[in-house]
Formats: structure tokens, sequence, C-alpha cells
């Protein structure tokens, strides 16, 4: 039976039309046959086909009393000729039965209903495909290609997903070049006038000249990192949150800054160098325009959130949305002590999102900002 349905499959995938307009219409004329056939069978099975008129004599009753059949079929007994205004004798005593009726619309109608259902799943399918690749890619650049295949339509609209596919993986090939290059050309001026420096014989000329280059490696860095994107490629580890941010934050004290940490939480699967430099933007954030920070870890089953929190000045609320976009800083902060660069939250929110989280910001009511990290909660391996 095996051999036969292999032998069958591709004849029968030849003779499925190709677009959707065809299957529907196939699907139509199976389901209208099919509902024809089976009202027939249950008409015949229960014997509800032409029956008596309501208020008439049974067939036979009507034969004997009409008597034998005339010679003629247009000849009564006593020559009386039917004639054309009257037309031929009637069929006494025959009728549709009601409940036969009522068979036959209720199965033509659950056939059609059924159809339709059948027809909707078959023909959404395809497009249910192409919804969750799109939300996979994503993810993942790298996934595989759609097949080609099903229905005409769907067919040209794999082929197109596939090649935006394709040409957004050449764009990112190319940003990374760019981004290997740009690199390369920036830090090695950076490098020279560094030593440079080193030559200057006045102190104060000589500290504001190695001020002023750290800026820009920092900016410099902060750029080609957001670009790059380095952390797609970062596979997921068991990581202990609890014990990272105590790290981060005794290496912070030991430089002089103020941080708090308070919670415990269990391992999370997560990128490690991703989450670590997520949750150092935003302790940064808070020690630079707070003077401080205050890490709260809260624990749940399906989820981890790190509140990071400052007594600083806080944001509008206008702004809090803004803020997580990349290159955008508030006006009041436009400062060589705070601006910045305006990627800090932002680098935050894409590696957030990446882990499938998300990064809210909000105001303290006895002042300052809270920015939640919160994270979503996988299996971890033993």
């Amino acid at each position: 039976m095996k051999r036969v349905a292999e032998c069958l499959a591709p004849w029968l995938q030849r003779c499925v039309p190709r677009s959707l307009f065809g299957r529907l219409a196939l699907l139509l004329v199976v389901a209208v046959l099919a509902s024809h056939v089976l009202a027939l069978t249950l008409m015949f099975e229960f014997h509800l086909g032409p029956g008596p008129r309501p208020g008439g004599p049974p067939p036979g009753l009507a034969l004997a009393q009409r008597g034998p059949p005339p010679a003629s079929p247009w000849m009564e007994p006593d020559g009386e000729v039917w004639g054309a205004e009257s037309g031929p004798p009637p069929h006494e005593g025959r009728g549709p039965h009601p409940t036969g009726l009522l068979i036959d619309i209720g199965v033509r109608l659950a056939a059609l209903l059924l159809a339709a259902w059948i027809g909707a799943r078959w023909l959404a399918e395809p497009i249910r495909r192409l919804v969750r690749a799109a939300r996979a890619l994503g993810d993942n650049i790298e996934g595989p290609p759609l097949p080609v295949d099903g229905t005409t339509e769907c067919r040209e609209a794999s082929q197109v997903f596939n090649e935006m596919q394709a040409r957004i993986r050449q764009q990112l090939a190319d940003r990374d070049r760019f981004v290997a290059a740009v690199s390369h050309d920036l830090r090695t001026p950076l490098t020279r006038l560094r030593l440079r420096t080193e030559s200057l014989e006045a102190e104060p000329l000589q500290r504001q000249f190695r001020q002023d280059i750290a800026e820009m490696e920092e900016m410099i860095r902060s750029t080609l990192d957001y670009l790059s994107g380095n952390a797609h490629a970062e596979p997921e580890v068991p990581l202990d949150v609890a014990s990272l941010i105590d790290s981060m934050a005794e290496d912070l004290r030991d430089m002089g800054q103020s941080v708090q940490v308070a919670g415990t939480a269990a391992p999370l699967q997560a990128q490690v160098s991703a989450l670590k430099r997520c949750i150092g933007n935003l302790v940064e954030n808070a020690v630079r325009y707070g003077g401080s920070a205050e890490v709260s870890l809260h624990d749940e089953p399906a989820q981890l959130r790190i509140d990071v929190a400052d007594r600083g000045p806080g944001l509008p609320e206008e702004e809090l949305g803004k803020v997580l976009a990349p290159f955008y800083r508030v006006e009041s902060s436009r400062n060589r002590n705070h601006g910045g660069v305006g990627l800090g939250l932002s680098i935050a929110h894409d590696i957030a999102r990446r882990h499938g989280g998300q990064l809210l910001l909000r105001n303290r009511e006895q002042g300052g900002l809270v920015a939640s990290l919160v994270l979503p909660r996988v299996a971890v391996p033993a």
C-alpha cells in the first residue's frame, strides 16, 4: 500500500492546480459531488425517496381506482382523448418526502462548510509559513531560505522573500567590511597622536590631549561596536547574573564609584559579553548622570528583572522612549562631561531585544531614573 501511494503521489501532485483559484474550484467541485452522492445514499438507505402526497391516496389504491391502463397513452377507456390543454395524466399520489429534502439540504450545506474550512487551512498554510519565516528573520538572518513550492502565488512570494534575505545578507557583509576598514583607518592616526602627546613638555596640555584622545577612542569604539553587531554570533551559555553584577560593582567601587547591589538570581541562559556590556552601560549611565547606581535583582519563574536606579534629575516623560534610539541625546546633556555619544542606552536596548527581552525606562517618584532590564527565562541545562 505504501509503494502504491508513493507511485501515485507524483501523479496526484501534477493533477492539483497551481493557482489559488484552481485549487479552490477543485475543492468546491469535489465537495458538491461528494455531498450529492452522500445525500442520495442516505435517502435510499432510509427509503426517503418520493412518496405519497400529503392527503392523497397511496400509489396502489390510486392505481386500483383508475383501473387498467388505456390502450393508448392518449385515450381513455371511454374513448375520451386527453387534449393539449389538460396535458398528460397526473401522477397521483407521488411527491417529494419532506425528511429526505431536509437531509439533502443539510448534507450539502455541511459538505460546503467543511470544504470551506479545509480550503481556508489548505490555502493559508503557505502564508502562515511565510509569516513564521519573516518573524525568524529578525532573530537569525542566516536562517535557511524558504522552500519554493505550493501555488503560483506562494512560490512567487517565497522567491521574493529569499531574494530579500540574500540582499540583507549582502548588505550586512558589506557593512562588516566597512567597519573593519574604518576601525583600522581611524585607530592608526589616534595612535600617532598619542605617541606625539608624550613628547609635549607641558603637563596640563599633555593631560588635555590625553583626555581628548580617550574621548575620541571611546566614541569610535562605541560607534564601531554598534555598527558591527558582534553579539549576534556569540553563543548563549548558563550565566550567573548575580555574580557578574557583583564583580562589576566591585570594580567600579575600586575606582571610587558608588554602586550598590541587592537581590539574587538563578543562572540565566544568555550571551556573556553582550549582557555584561548591556548591564555595564546602564550602570555607567546611572553613575554618570546620578552620581551613584542602585542595582536590584528580581527573580521570577518566567523572567529576570534587573533594575538600575540613580538619584539624578531623571528625564522628561516625552524623552523616555526617544533616548533608546541610536545617537540620540537630550539637549541638556550635550556637554563634554555627560553627553557621551548617545549609544549607551541604544546598545543596551538592542542587546535586550536579542535576548528576547526589553529595556524599560521610568522616573522615580523620589527623583532619578530607573532602567529595568527584563529578560525571559529559558531552560538552563544542568
